[in-house]
């Protein structure tokens, strides 16, 4: 598996946010822009990070998803097919360690968009997910039409899927990780057991983070 700088195909901007007493942050990742505001009666320079757009998709129990529904969440999301012979069940074996670390924690999800949703049918995503062994509404397996879950893709700085002649799906298999703002915080290799346990202290220092800044 590629580096994650290969992986992710562009070049990423970046600024990592800081505090006095130098707790640890996580870095912001992708397009940035900046303008000008007033604050405190004086004009500031602000600056714009990416964040994931608006979708709509359908989950594992036939519910619509959409943005608002994560709204206040951090969440981890993936691209993976219910078919894959390769790197989906590793995967999803590894993600289950995320699930079972924050499944009762009320402020953080885990979706997996399906990107062959003209097998991955809302009935097969919830035979997915029994067969996982997952339950509740902590970690949702999303469907809906094929261009617009390539098109989030991009969004999420992961590689666009591609078919091959035989059909056959190809991604990168790379967990990410996106704050209650969508703003992207991390890419994880999700086939590396190392890396995802990684995942997991950068999923408690973000919301370590999160709570730090509701305090202030």
């Amino acid at each position: 598996m590629r580096k994650l700088a290969t992986l992710i195909g562009v070049i990423l901007l970046y600024a990592a946010c800081k505090s006095d007493d130098k707790q640890a942050t996580l870095p912001i990742y992708g397009n940035r822009d900046t303008k000008t505001i007033t604050k405190d009666g004086k004009q500031v320079v602000d600056t714009i990070y990416q964040t994931i757009p608006a979708f709509k998709f359908v989950n594992q129990y036939g519910d619509s998803v959409t943005q608002n529904s994560l709204k206040g969440d951090i969440y981890v999301a993936d691209f993976f097919f219910t078919t894959c012979p390769s790197i989906c069940p590793i995967m999803h074996r590894n993600m289950l360690k995320v699930y079972n670390e924050f499944k009762n924690v009320s402020d953080f999800k885990i979706i997996s968009h399906s990107i062959d949703p003209k097998h991955d049918s809302v009935p097969v995503l919830k035979k997915y997910a029994d067969g996982l062994g997952i339950s509740g509404n902590s970690w949702w397996l999303l469907q809906g039409k094929k261009d617009d879950t390539y098109n989030l893709a991009s969004s999420y700085l992961v590689r666009r899927p591609e078919e091959s002649a035989k059909e056959l799906f190809i991604h990168d298999g790379y967990f990410v990780l996106i704050d209650k703002q969508q703003h992207i915080r991390g890419s994880y290799d999700g086939t590396d057991e190392k890396d995802v346990a990684r995942m997991i202290g950068d999923i408690k220092i973000l919301r370590a983070e999160t709570n730090t800044q509701i305090a202030q």
